[in-house]
């Protein structure tokens, strides 16, 4: 009698504390392929935050830029987002989505950042030949000045 005291109470609060609630979806709920996108922005625009934009500032918050481009409210999104992570395996495979389009968008930064190297490059490579060009034409001039005279006339004829 003593042992089921004990067992009682523990076997009442395993029960309870498994809650599986799956809220029913609201009525303006993100259809999942825009709260994809609409994720992958936050993540984007969150991260944004600590770095300096063009202006020069830093700590610069561009969520509600976010909430602006897909036509929200943060109670909508909160309302959908809640619904979706009370079905943790669906918000799984929407969070492996978002992964998957921040890990493609980087991909797509990095050709963009190594094409302006390259061609930053090029630039730089193509200006260091013509002034070496120049600089040996330059040097032949010098040269040719600094020749008598006479030996250059006879160079002439």
């Amino acid at each position: 009698m003593k042992k089921l005291k004990y067992i009682i109470p523990i076997l009442v609060l395993f029960v309870s504390c498994t809650g599986n609630t799956i809220y029913k979806a609201p009525d303006n709920l993100i259809p999942r392929d825009t709260m994809v996108m609409l994720l992958t922005d936050m993540h984007i625009a969150a991260s944004a935050r600590g770095t300096k934009n063009k202006f020069n500032k830093k700590g610069v918050i561009y969520m509600h830029f976010v909430h602006e481009k897909y036509n929200i409210d943060s109670t909508r999104f909160d309302n959908s987002n809640k619904y979706y992570t009370s079905i943790i395996d669906n918000y799984e495979k929407l969070l492996n989505d978002v992964k998957q389009n921040l890990q493609d968008q980087g991909v797509v930064i990095q050709k963009e950042i190594l094409a302006k190297d390259s061609i930053n490059k090029i630039e730089k490579t193509d200006k260091k030949d013509v002034k070496l060009e120049i600089d040996s034409l330059i040097k032949k001039v010098h040269e040719k000045r600094l020749k008598k005279p006479n030996e250059t006339q006879e160079e002439e004829e």
